[in-house]
């Protein structure tokens, strides 16, 4: 094992049309946004709900063209936490799209459980991400019959531990859930690291790698929380410096193992995206020297972005990796 390479068979899961998960560099990072959050300025009014369409189509569809730019898949996030709304939001979105994987973010359990009722009802079971099945929730057996019933496929699961609360708790709550959601036979799994903070995200980074490394799950977190709550940064250096800030925990969270990564409101779209095609290039690049094999996708962004320097790379004749290997091969023989 490396630092960019894991000797545990890495699961890819498949939701709808996007692919996440699988050893560093193999495949994007997912990113994904937010749409009807408090304080989002398109919504009007939340009894009964009212938002501006034209505008709420608009974000939807810079998601996408900067998904297409730069080769980093997108998931929209609707968040919805009364059923009023999940039905408002839910029934628009699927109106004005019928392609992109989504979820509905709802704070409690009976609301999630509304929204995968709702998505059972529109029939749209392949394209949904249920977020999530969470340790806190009491009674988890149950959550996950309902949602069997409901046809849900993927899932989200954010485990946490109260009395250990570094990334080794992570891991043991992890080791729970997984049995507690046997019976759902769910298709895609992926791992919530449980971001709290700026500073402690190091404790989800750490997580990230545990868990790959002993489950081989897509893990991801939501590192906009960590730079959204960092509200000095905003006051004493400015917007343009807090901005800097937020595409950094992106990029640094695409290099530290996240399969996929919540980045909050659309208005972070532009630099967001961008800074994490820019490392998962150059993640691509270290895991290719831990030995993987480069990505075949001209959609990737190190293709996508870099052919040049994917040329000179496959000129090269061996990676470290292999040099070290043939070198311990050869003392082996002696």
């Amino acid at each position: 094992m490396g630092i960019f390479h894991f000797d545990t068979p890495q699961k890819v899961m498949k939701i709808g049309h996007i692919k996440v998960g699988g050893q560093p560099g193999e495949n994007p990072p997912v990113l994904i946004a937010n749409m009807f959050q408090t304080g989002h300025k398109i919504v009007e009014k939340r009894k009964p709900p009212q938002w501006d369409k034209a505008k709420a189509l608009d974000e939807i569809k810079l998601v996408e063209e900067m998904s297409e730019a730069t080769g980093i898949p997108a998931i929209m996030a609707l968040v919805a936490p009364t059923e009023d709304e999940i039905k408002a939001y839910g029934e628009w979105f699927l109106s004005v799209n019928d392609t992109m994987v989504f979820q509905i973010e709802a704070w409690t359990e009976e609301s999630r459980r509304a929204a995968a009722r709702f998505v059972r009802d529109a029939g749209v079971q392949d394209r949904f991400n249920y977020n999530s099945i969470s340790a806190w929730d009491p009674d988890i057996p149950d959550q996950v019959a309902e949602l069997k019933e409901c046809g849900i496929k993927s899932v989200i699961l954010q485990p946490f531990d109260t009395e250990d609360k570094r990334a080794t708790g992570r891991v043991k709550s992890l080791r729970q859930m997984l049995k507690d959601i046997e019976s759902g036979d769910f298709k895609s799994v992926m791992v919530d690291t449980t971001t709290m903070n700026l500073p402690t995200q190091g404790f989800c980074f750490l997580a990230n790698r545990m868990i790959k490394e002993e489950f081989g799950l897509p893990v991801g977190n939501a590192p906009a929380n960590g730079s959204y709550m960092w509200k000095d940064a905003r006051e004493q250096w400015g917007v343009r410096a807090w901005q800097g800030v937020d595409a950094a925990m992106h990029g640094i969270g695409a290099m530290m193992w996240s399969d996929w990564m919540h980045y909050g409101p659309t208005t972070g779209t532009h630099r967001v995206f961008s800074a994490v095609a820019a490392a998962v290039a150059m993640l691509t690049v270290m895991a290719w020297d831990e030995g993987l094999e480069l990505p075949e996708d001209p959609t990737h962004p190190l293709n996508k972005h870099f052919p040049t320097e994917v040329e000179f790379m496959q000129g090269l004749r061996t990676a470290r990796s292999d040099r070290l290997m043939d070198r311990q091969k050869a003392k082996g023989a002696q």
